[in-house]
């Protein structure tokens, strides 16, 4: 077999490789970040590689991947592990859902960690005969070293070009309660739209940061969107008088970098719980231990009055200032709730009352496609078959 080195020209969707001890660690944020905010809830979520695939192409009949996951688990908390969707010619050919690696365990009535290691991870990719684009989706919500590269004959670089979308938001954006990576709704909308997707969804860290705005305004992009609200609302972050301005600075930090691009604010999806109450949220701990860990907010809906954030404000002011930047004849902007709105909530409701499901994911990504990298949409430009 010959070993191939995990060079960045087989990477795409992370900004850096950090040389470890077994391989490359993948981060989907650079390390001025990391050492600048090195917060615990941002650093888990950039390194696991949410739209980040290993591309290449290659006459080989078959390619092992040795990786090393470390995941996050939660006692009293079924939650389905990690997977590699692998694309041949642009075709799903096979998924390998991942075992071992390293477990970090949280015990969510008490907040106690423990650490439990386990052995390395290695995929099999059967090819049929002849030379093929191969494109591996890694796993979404697990961090990962990859370790090895290894195939019976040569891989090359796919040299193959798309426009590049560059995204950030949430969770929901990350893909959590998505079944696959590749199945993270903006994963579905970057296949139908004919994109390269650059994801910067952070679960958790939506939160109108302005290194993030700085990292998007570096980062090369033919179109891009944010997705804000929700966790500023659920974290319970800002007042209204801080996030108007402060929304207005991340998108003006943007702007200093990409002056044309076309530029896409997104409101939140509709969700229930924190539609007209506001945050904090938290876990309800009547559903410890049952099948389905459950979100619910905790504020009082009165208290938008002084100015604490609910969806229902949050994608008022969001109109109101796309509209007073009128300015910016590249600036668009899309309802949340044309993604996922109340009558969604009925038909696919949200598993935990936070995140989307696998189905509602599907349904996501079909409409972004549609109404933003379709005929006429913000990204109608780029998008070749929204």
């Amino acid at each position: 077999m010959i070993t191939t080195p995990i060079i960045a020209a087989y990477v795409r969707g992370v900004a850096e490789l950090e040389p470890t001890n077994r391989g490359v660690r993948l981060h989907r944020l650079p390390a001025w970040v990391r050492e600048q905010f090195p917060d615990g809830q941002l650093l888990a979520m950039e390194g696991q590689p949410s739209g980040a695939r290993l591309v290449f192409r290659t006459a080989a009949s078959t390619v092992e991947l040795v990786s090393h996951p470390t995941r996050v688990a939660y006692r009293g908390a079924d939650r389905p592990r990690g997977a590699f969707d692998v694309y041949v010619d642009g075709e799903l050919a096979d998924r390998d859902v991942l075992d071992g690696g390293d477990t970090v365990v949280v015990d969510l009535t008490t907040g106690a960690t423990a650490y439990e290691p386990g052995p390395s991870h290695t995929t099999t990719v059967r090819l049929p005969d002849g030379t093929h684009d191969v494109e591996v989706w890694l796993p979404h919500n697990e961090a990962l070293d990859l370790v090895e590269l290894r195939s019976d004959a040569a891989l090359g670089e796919d040299v193959r070009a798309a426009p590049v979308w560059l995204h950030h938001g949430s969770s929901i954006s990350h893909g959590s309660n998505a079944a696959t990576p590749s199945e993270t709704w903006p994963a579905v909308a970057a296949r139908l739209g004919g994109v390269e997707l650059r994801n910067l969804g952070l679960g958790g860290s939506a939160l109108v940061d302005p290194f993030l705005a700085r990292v998007m305004r570096d980062t090369e992009a033919d179109v891009i969107s944010v997705k804000l609200g929700i966790n500023v609302v659920n974290l319970d972050a800002m007042r209204l008088r801080a996030f108007v301005p402060a929304v207005h600075g991340f998108l003006d930090t943007i702007r200093d970098g990409h002056p044309d691009t076309p530029l896409l604010l997104v409101s939140p999806i509709f969700c229930g719980i924190h539609e007209s109450t506001p945050g904090p949220g938290a876990i309800d701990p009547a559903t410890f231990g049952t099948e389905q860990v459950r979100f619910v907010a905790t504020g009082d809906p009165a208290e938008a009055a002084q100015g604490k954030l609910t969806l229902e404000v949050i994608r008022r002011e969001l109109r109101s200032l796309f509209e007073r930047r009128a300015g910016d004849p590249h600036l668009h902007h899309l309802e949340g709730t044309e993604l996922y709105g109340p009558a969604d909530a009925v038909e696919l409701p949200l598993p935990d009352a936070l995140h989307p499901g696998p189905e509602a994911h599907r349904v996501m990504g079909e409409r972004f496609a549609k109404l933003v990298f379709g005929e006429g949409g913000a990204f109608g430009a780029v998008g070749s078959r929204g």
